[in-house]
């Protein structure tokens, strides 16, 4: 309940008024947060991933080794319907990236036969998939990206 002070007329109105500007503020507030919210989880939710992409890209092999504190390594092997050349740039940059770490994505024909494992020293797997491998995406410790079609092609 609303208790005024009467001490005149004019304090009344400027009491009520402020109350009513004071309620309009708090839903109009509250009307922006809930908007604000709503545009945030949207926004989170409706992240492109890697299902999005053209390509029919299934992971088939993943190595990470288990050094939290130093440099995380990351390599995967990932079959491609065809020969999606942008769309297995765009999959590669939405792979995980750590920060002095790196990440290498090995592309590979879907119809050909690919490795299900890979291993952290060279070679990443073993060379009768070489011939098989489409395509390689790198991030090295310094963030620098180098995409390379047909890597072990002679």
């Amino acid at each position: 309940m609303l208790k005024l002070k009467r001490s005149s007329g004019r304090s009344l109105w400027i009491h009520l008024f402020t109350f009513m500007i004071n309620k309009k503020f708090k839903y109009l507030f509250g009307v922006l947060f809930a908007v604000l919210i709503g545009y945030i989880l949207y926004d989170s939710f409706s992240q492109p991933t890697t299902n999005d992409l053209e390509g029919n890209f299934k992971e088939v092999a993943l190595y990470r080794n288990e050094n939290n504190t130093g440099p995380v390594v990351r390599i995967y092997a990932v079959t491609a319907e065809g020969l999606p050349w942008r769309e297995m740039e765009k999959y590669g940059s939405m792979m995980p990236y750590t920060k002095m770490g790196s990440t290498t994505v090995y592309f590979f024909d879907q119809n050909r036969p690919a490795p299900t494992v890979v291993n952290p020293g060279n070679p990443h797997f073993e060379a009768r998939y070489e011939s098989s491998c489409i395509a390689m995406y790198q991030k090295d410790a310094s963030g620098q990206v180098n995409f390379t079609r047909n890597p072990f092609q002679k």
